[in-house]
This record gives C-alpha cells, sequence and structure tokens, in this order.
C-alpha cells in the first residue's frame, strides 16, 4: 500500500487551467451542439471566443513562472508539466493567436456552410493540445500534445465537403503528419531505450554518461530521428512539401491557425528537446539545424518570387510560401543554441520573432480574408487598387507586409529580424547570418511589389474574365472579422512603437 502511495502525484489546477479550460470549452460546445436550433449556432463561435479569452486571462496568476505539476514522488526536479516562463510566453502566443482565428472564423463557418459543433470543437481542442505542449517537460507528454495540436486540424483542413482542393489538402497535411510522427516516435523510443527516462531533465543528464558504445549509438540515431520529426511539424525544407497545397485547400482561417499555431507547437516541441533534453549532442542539432535554417529560408523566399499574380488563390499561396521563409528565420536562434553558451538566451530570440510574426501574419491573413469576400478567386491581382476601394484595410495590410519585410513602418519587424541576426552573429555563424541577409533582401522583392500594388489604380476588367466580375462595391465588414484586424493592427502599432521590448524580452532566459 505504502508503494502505490508513493506513486501518486498532486497536480497544481491553477497552472494547468488555460489549456484544461480550452478543452473543457470544446466539450461544452460539442454538447451544447446537439441541442441548439440552427438559428442559434453562431452562439457556439462566440461562446469559444470567450473561452479562448478566459484561457488566456488565466495566465495572469502564473506570472511568476515558478509553478510545476505531476512531478516524480522525491525528484521536484523530474517533472511533467511546467508553467515556466517559456511556456507562459508560448500559450499566450498559441491562446491569442486560436482567438483571432476564431473570430476570423465566425463568417467563414456561417458562409460555407461548415458544421458549427464539430469546427470549434476541433479548433478548441488543437488549441488546448497546442497551449499543453510548451509546458510539457517529458517525451510522452510532449507527443501526445503534439498529437492533440495535430489530430483536429487534419479534420478541420479537410471540413470543406465535397470541394476537391479541401479534401486533397487533407490527405497530403495528413501523410506527412503521419510520417513525422512514426519518425518522431522511433526516435524517442531509441532515446528511451538508451536512457530508460522520458522526463528531459533526465534524458539530459543521461546522455552525458552512457555506459556502452552501442545505447550511445542507439541514442545518437534517436536523437537525429527526433529532430527529422520536428523537421517535419515546423515546415522545414526540405519537409516543407505539404505547406502551399494544405493552406489553399483549407478554410482561410485554418491557414492562417496552421501559419501561426502549427509553427509554435513544432518549435516549441524542437526548442525543448534539444536545449533541454539534448544538450550533450549540441554538436550535432546545432550545425543540423543551422543547414535546414539556411535551406529552409531559401527555398521559400525563392518560391515566392515566383508567385503568378494572376493565378487562383495566388495570395494564400504567396503567404504559404513567405511562413516557410519565416520559419528559416525562427530556426536561426536554436541553431545557435547548439554553439552558445547559453543556449536559454539564444531561445528568447526565436519567441520574440515569433510573438511579432503571429501577430502580424495572423493581421495579414484577416486582410486577405475580407478581399476573399468581394474577390473569391483570391489572386494578387485583385489586391491592385485596394486602397481606392478599402483604404483602411489596404494600409493595415500594407502595414502588415512591410513589419514581415523588416521595413518602416514595421519596425518591430525589423528590431525581430534585428534579435535574429544578432543570435547567429554571436553563436559563430556568420555564413548563417549572410545567408539570412541575403534572404531578407530576396524577399523584400515580393513584400515590396504586393504593397505597391495597393496604391496602384486598378486595372479596367477584361469582360468575361475567369466568369468573375470585379466586385467595386464596398459591402459592410462583419463584426468579428473587422474586429480581428483591428486587434491585429493595433497590437502591430503597439509593438512597432515601443521595439525596445523585442530586444529586452530577446535578452532574458526563457528557460
Amino acid at each position: 500500500m505504502s508503494q502505490a502511495t508513493s506513486l501518486v502525484q498532486s497536480v497544481d489546477w491553477l497552472a494547468i487551467a488555460p489549456p484544461t479550460l480550452a478543452a473543457a470549452t470544446g466539450l461544452v460546445v460539442l454538447v451544447a451542439d446537439l441541442f441548439l436550433p440552427a438559428a442559434r449556432k453562431p452562439l457556439l463561435g462566440w461562446f469559444s471566443t470567450a473561452g479562448l479569452a478566459a484561457a488566456a486571462l488565466l495566465l495572469l496568476p502564473l506570472l511568476d513562472g515558478h509553478r510545476r505539476t505531476f512531478c516524480l514522488t522525491g525528484t521536484p526536479q523530474a517533472c511533467s508539466y511546467a508553467a515556466d516562463h517559456f511556456a507562459l510566453a508560448v500559450q499566450f502566443l498559441v491562446l491569442a493567436g486560436a482567438l483571432l482565428t476564431a473570430l476570423l472564423s465566425i463568417d467563414t463557418v456561417k458562409d460555407h456552410g461548415l458544421p458549427a459543433g464539430e469546427y470549434w470543437f476541433l479548433l478548441l481542442s488543437s488549441a488546448a493540445g497546442a497551449a499543453l505542449l510548451p509546458a510539457a517537460r517529458d517525451l510522452a507528454t510532449l507527443v501526445i500534445a503534439l498529437e492533440v495540436a495535430s489530430l483536429p486540424a487534419f479534420a478541420l483542413v479537410g471540413l470543406r465537403r465535397g470541394d476537391r482542393l479541401s479534401s486533397e489538402a487533407a490527405l497530403k497535411f495528413f501523410l506527412s503528419s503521419v510520417a513525422a510522427t512514426a519518425v518522431m516516435l522511433l526516435g524517442v523510443s531509441f532515446v528511451y531505450a538508451a536512457t530508460g527516462s522520458l522526463h528531459l531533465t533526465r534524458v539530459a543528464h543521461a546522455l552525458t554518461a552512457l555506459p556502452d558504445p552501442r545505447l550511445a549509438t542507439l541514442a545518437g540515431a534517436g536523437v537525429a530521428l527526433t529532430l527529422v520529426g520536428f523537421a517535419f511539424k515546423t515546415a522545414a525544407a526540405p519537409f516543407h512539401f505539404w505547406v502551399p497545397d494544405t493552406y489553399v485547400g483549407a478554410p482561410l482561417p485554418i491557414a492562417a491557425y496552421l501559419s501561426v499555431v502549427g509553427k509554435a507547437v513544432g518549435f516549441s516541441g524542437l526548442i525543448l528537446v534539444t536545449v533541454q533534453g539534448f544538450p550533450s549532442y549540441a554538436h550535432v542539432w546545432g550545425p543540423a539545424l543551422a543547414v535546414l535554417a539556411a535551406l529552409t529560408m531559401t527555398t521559400g523566399n525563392a518560391a515566392a518570387l515566383r508567385q503568378d499574380p494572376a493565378r487562383p488563390r495566388g495570395a494564400i499561396r504567396l503567404l504559404a510560401w513567405s511562413s516557410i521563409g519565416q520559419a528559416g528565420y525562427l530556426l536561426v536562434p536554436i541553431a545557435a543554441a547548439g554553439y552558445a553558451h547559453d543556449p536559454a538566451h539564444a531561445i528568447g530570440a526565436t519567441v520574440a520573432y515569433a510573438l511579432m510574426y503571429a501577430a502580424v501574419n495572423l493581421g495579414a491573413f484577416a486582410a486577405v480574408a475580407l478581399v476573399a469576400r468581394t474577390s473569391p478567386a483570391n489572386r494578387l491581382a485583385d489586391y491592385r487598387g485596394l486602397y481606392h476601394r478599402r483604404p483602411l484595410v489596404a494600409l493595415a495590410l500594407g502595414f502588415f507586409l512591410l513589419c514581415l519585410a523588416g521595413l518602416p513602418p514595421g519596425v518591430i519587424g525589423l528590431f525581430a529580424k534585428v534579435t535574429v541576426f544578432s543570435a547567429a552573429v554571436d553563436a559563430g555563424l556568420g555564413w548563417l547570418a549572410v545567408v539570412m541577409a541575403v534572404n531578407v533582401v530576396i524577399a523584400l522583392y515580393y513584400y515590396l511589389q504586393w504593397t505597391a500594388a495597393l496604391f496602384r489604380p486598378a486595372e479596367a476588367p477584361a469582360e468575361g474574365t475567369a466568369g468573375e466580375p470585379a466586385d467595386r462595391s464596398r459591402p459592410r465588414i462583419p463584426a468579428a472579422l473587422g474586429t480581428a484586424l483591428a486587434l491585429a493592427t493595433v497590437l502591430g502599432v503597439a509593438l512597432s512603437g515601443a521595439p525596445q521590448l523585442v530586444l529586452r524580452f530577446a535578452a532574458g532566459a526563457l528557460l
């Protein structure tokens, strides 16, 4: 009996409250959907949005960053859940990103006839898994959280029944993610076989002194396979092939969600396994991630240059390739952590950049969603003359694109890139800093080209072009969509007004 009692772990309910509330809201929505009449279904969207806002507010009592729970009895350092500063920063990104996605989704669910109960349940379930992952401190919880975040996303991508592009996108996303998960699980099993533990702190300690050379070989293979699995999740080249078609085929809010929250999940998991779980293998994952960063940013930016302005859904495809290029920048500080004496400080640059990217990229998707209401084909050519039709929307989209490019008045984008560049230089990765600088210049071309098109006079449409009349009317902006766009704009402008906050945040040790 005493042995059984010693296995019981205490639970800090406040520490796990944010992901728990998101999951509970999802269950309530799923049950409520059974009883609500069709005319009242929109209430589910607003209730889900309120639940995500409440989950984000529950981060406030945890700001001290010292709460841990599900710890091994007698070993307080070996815990499965830690609400530290790193976890709180990523959880804020995830929940805020899911909140803006929910605002984008309210009108999409209604206009496209998507099943409301299933949609909101899947979105909240994915957000709960995404919020759980950055706080996970053992490999089992990490993998489970990753799958809880990913599995509902497959269904969300393919939720437009009867749409060929949606079904194709869901299939590609599913197959690539299943392959990544299988590779990752194999790597985790190898690490567990070599170290005898799943907790990251114990794994890190055991990897420093493996008694048998055969175990060292097994552990090295496990580390490599785990990194390959996360490379899929972060859309790092050459494991990025699923991204453009998935974004194009998914409902627009889900594409926005994957571009921000999906990346946060992958990068936070990659940070945890490298910096906390495998620090003794920094000589392996440091150079590997540096090469992946260079390859990813170059692939994404080069492909973005080739987008045809007349291609249907070209705006979404350009944002997809742009997100791959941005993933390359996010990888740079993680690679630098493999060379740094204090990896925890290098990680701050990735989190700071991710927070900037989340705000402006979701804002860009909100503007694209607004344009799509009058131009369903969503070609890049449809944005020409947007300033003359919707001045505020054009100014907001131009601001977001300049932030992504790192140009004033998007000062926050410039400072975020400076922090990433500095992390590479400080780690002695001069060649990677040069590659990043070249890619930033390449990206300027397509960001500025899109921005300039917003302010050019619109061309007179040819009769019968694609069977689509060019709608120059100005229908009312839906309240939820307008709110999402306004929130992203205010956040981007506020951050650009105080860019030193990014430098200060990036200089802190989050782990």
